[in-house]
């Protein structure tokens, strides 16, 4: 696509479909590719979303050994994710795109509409190996636009303490109404069921999910005999004690603290509280979010994707694609997405993550069965639709409606 026609694609609906989807999860000068220089050579830039990792970190390092390995020296510019997807418009409004692009993965679909990205029959990228559902994330309209660097979902922690003292066999917790039941022991015990964020924000949805899909729900029928069941089964935990009143205003961080107090039975939360989870000295294990009736649901993808964005000199792709197939190696994913917390997107690297730590199996096992919120070609559509599911959740928790009347009003909003 010519440059003229990306920038007439560049619209405000793609700037308010990103400004929507961007959720906590410097400006650089671009690529200079209207430049002078050999396309094969010279300076490349990267974008991406880890300001936390400085010059001297593991990740840069790797950015670095890619470029010499490529010929081209690296210019690197992070940006906070909530910044990173507008940054990226802008840069292509003004011709001015990065060479190789880290994007968190529900905005390359909003990024791909726009015109902004090449997809892999542009670019050459390989993505044989990668796991169909978490490549899935990164397609549009039948095309395919990078491919995912790692990958983090949500599974439950329990407290392998808390669960003695009420009696509960973990092995029992297969389905929602043994799960349940084991909130009621916790309950009963003098403990704390579960805690999880049902904040009105992208963190609420993203938790909301895996009951959602674990229901059977599609994000195209919000109201659902499904979808209903799956609020409902939230509204009565509430109603019954076994879920605290916080989960209104809990985002997954304060949600986590309330479960490294020690008093809580479950929390729903994601890969990146591993760490904590070991600082706070908790006796813990991992389960996958069940399904109604049993299975692991479908919880959300996370993690960002490899993206090589369009540019005037399209000879400059044949680098972007060594620095991006150099970084999604089988070696430098190992030790990336160790750093990341991340579960690989391919089966040779999950095995060998496994094989270093075991605890990471029902982790692995999650992101299996894990489903990017932008799947099912939703596109943009996924914003709009995100925002009015979590405001039906919180309108039926914090008891304005009840769960139908507030899933059909977010239905009629959607549409």
């Amino acid at each position: 696509m010519n440059s003229s026609a990306r920038q007439r694609r560049l619209t405000a609906a793609a700037l308010t479909a990103l400004a929507v989807t961007v959720t906590a999860s410097a400006c650089s000068s671009g690529s200079g590719s209207t430049g002078t220089e050999s396309a094969g050579s010279g300076t490349y830039t990267v974008w991406d979303p880890y300001p936390q990792f400085d010059k001297t970190s593991a990740w840069a390092k790797l950015l670095d050994r890619c470029g010499t390995k490529a010929g081209v020296k690296i210019k690197r510019t992070a940006f906070d994710t909530s910044d990173l997807g507008n940054k990226t418009l802008l840069a292509a409004q003004q011709g001015n795109s990065p060479d190789v692009l880290v994007v968190d993965n529900p905005v390359v679909s909003t990024l791909a509409e726009a015109g902004v990205l090449t997809t892999t029959d542009d670019n050459k990228l390989d993505t044989s190996k990668v796991d169909p559902n978490l490549l899935a994330a990164g397609q549009s309209r039948g095309k395919t636009y990078g491919t995912p660097i790692g990958a983090n979902t949500l599974a439950l922690y329990y407290n392998k303490k808390v669960l003695k003292q009420a009696g509960v066999d973990i092995a029992s917790v297969k389905d929602w109404k043994s799960l349940t039941a084991a909130l009621h022991k916790a309950k009963k015990a003098g403990k704390k069921g579960i805690t999880f964020s049902a904040i009105g924000t992208e963190e609420g949805s993203f938790q909301f999910l895996p009951w959602f899909w674990g229901a059977g729900a599609e994000l195209t029928e919000l109201d659902s005999a499904q979808a209903v069941s799956a609020l409902s089964l939230w509204k009565d935990w509430l109603k019954n004690g076994y879920a605290p009143d916080s989960v209104l205003n809990n985002t997954q961080t304060t949600s986590w603290q309330e479960f490294a107090s020690g008093d809580y039975a479950f929390a729903e939360n994601g890969t990146w509280q591993l760490a904590n989870a070991e600082k706070a000295g908790l006796d813990y294990g991992v389960l996958p979010v069940p399904g109604t009736r049993g299975g692991s649901a479908a919880a959300p993808t996370g993690g960002e994707f490899v993206t090589i964005p369009a540019q005037k000199d399209t000879a400059r792709y044949t680098t972007s694609q060594k620095l991006t197939a150099c970084l999604t190696s089988t070696a430098n994913l190992y030790d990336t997405d160790t750093t990341l917390s991340y579960v690989a997107p391919t089966g040779e690297v999950q095995d060998k993550q496994v094989a270093a730590k075991p605890e990471l199996k029902p982790w692995v096992e999650a992101v299996k069965a894990a489903k990017g919120r932008t799947s099912d070609d939703l596109g943009t559509k996924y914003p709009k639709i995100s925002e009015q599911l979590w405001k039906a959740v919180q309108s039926a928790l914090s008891g304005a409606k009840s769960p139908k009347d507030a899933l059909t009003s977010a239905q009629a909003a959607a549409e």
